[in-house]
């Protein structure tokens, strides 16, 4: 079984289960129809809960609003106490204060839940923030926590060191959700919000412990240099396991769709030793090489995925960056971005910056589109 750490009154497991990232029909194509296998992803319910696992992580707008339905319908067969659902507030897409409360009710109907253990502002910036203090959102989720609709009041972050100062500041919080890997330590400040939240209290929930996938599929020289250290883990439970050595790290969401990424994170994470500063510094090492290469910051998440013009943003980065990382090379490269239909590939786009304005990775999308993109790839 995998192994728990305290939170509160209970014990989390290690890992949990992000429902960004479920199975989907492989009859359509998941940037454009985003259609949840929901017999492939029972099957991943059913075999991370048989291992222990009691975390399961959802949001408003995953899978077009079809992720808080299927997680409500998988996990609805299991005793109510057995297991951890979390849910979030997006406060971009409230008008008005009253949303808020629309927002929340249809996420307890679509769930079928009438309570969630962990409630979390979700993507919190600067401008997110000053919306929620607008909107009296903290007093909002705590009027929940009162009426024993919410257990616990968190919030993910996607800011600035000085917006978590802040936020942190503001008000109580029971735990707080951030982008942690071994590459983003230091290219996304992720060691100072660890030290920052660690030191004010506040236990953390990690999201994008592997990269949408990146630190799983990485260039032939990174994959020596963990396989040269030790043959027999896979290259996503260095990933994993970076994490998984920090004390204050309670639960690494992983955004898993089939049962070998699962069962390879159980493994990681059952009777998991906390790395040695030799294995550490190995992660370091693959970060600066995968940094040699690396251009565009992309995990895949598809917030920006509301394009007026549907561009296939991810999937145009995904193209780039897995040339140069050396996945692929530029006659291949050219080839998959041309099988994208031209009225969704960059030239279509007209620099409105919507997906800019939803990146948590805060990418200058428009850039890339109108010039970065169209300069690399022959058309």
């Amino acid at each position: 079984m995998i192994d728990k750490k305290n939170f509160k009154d209970t014990q989390l497991s290690r890992l949990g289960l992000g429902t960004m990232r479920l199975p989907v029909k492989t009859s359509v194509k998941r940037e454009s129809n985003p259609l949840i296998d929901y017999k492939e992803g029972q099957k991943l319910v059913d075999y991370a809960i048989s291992h222990g696992v009691n975390y399961f992580d959802t949001a408003y707008m995953y899978h077009v609003g079809k992720s808080e339905e299927f997680i409500g319908k998988a996990l609805s067969k299991y005793p109510r106490e057995s297991y951890y659902l979390v849910d979030k507030l997006p406060i971009w897409l409230c008008d008005t204060p009253s949303d808020m409360e629309r927002v929340f009710n249809e996420q307890l109907e679509r769930t079928g839940v009438k309570y969630f253990d962990n409630y979390l502002l979700h993507s919190l910036d600067s401008e997110n923030f000053e919306k929620c203090e607008r909107f009296g959102a903290y007093n909002f989720v705590l009027e929940k926590q009162k009426e024993g609709k919410i257990k616990n009041i968190g919030f993910s972050f996607h800011g600035t060191i000085e917006d978590l100062k802040t936020i942190v500041a503001s008000h109580k919080w029971d735990f707080a959700q951030i982008q942690l890997n071994y590459l983003d330590w230091v290219n996304q400040n992720a060691k100072e919000q660890y030290n920052i939240l660690t030191k004010a209290g506040i236990p953390i929930i990690v999201m994008e412990p592997v990269r949408g996938g990146k630190l799983a599929d990485v260039a032939s020289e990174v994959s020596d240099l963990f396989k040269n250290a030790n043959q027999n883990k896979s290259i996503a439970s260095w990933a994993m396991g970076f994490v998984a050595s920090l004390p204050n790290v309670v639960t690494i969401l992983s955004g898993m769709n089939s049962i070998e990424q699962l069962d390879d994170n159980i493994n990681t994470l059952t009777d998991f030793k906390p790395f040695s500063d030799e294995e550490l510094n190995i992660c370091f090492n693959a970060a600066s090489l995968i940094n040699k290469n690396e251009v565009i910051p992309c995990t895949g998440c598809d917030y920006c995925s509301d394009c007026p013009k549907d561009i296939k943003i991810s999937t145009i980065f995904s193209i780039y960056n897995d040339y140069k990382t050396g996945n692929i090379d530029a006659k291949k490269a050219n080839e998959l971005y041309n099988n994208i239909p031209i009225e969704n590939n960059a030239n279509s786009c007209i620099g409105c910056e919507l997906c800019k304005k939803h990146c948590p990775q805060g990418i200058n999308i428009t850039g890339w589109m109108q010039d970065g993109i169209p300069k690399f790839f022959i058309n």
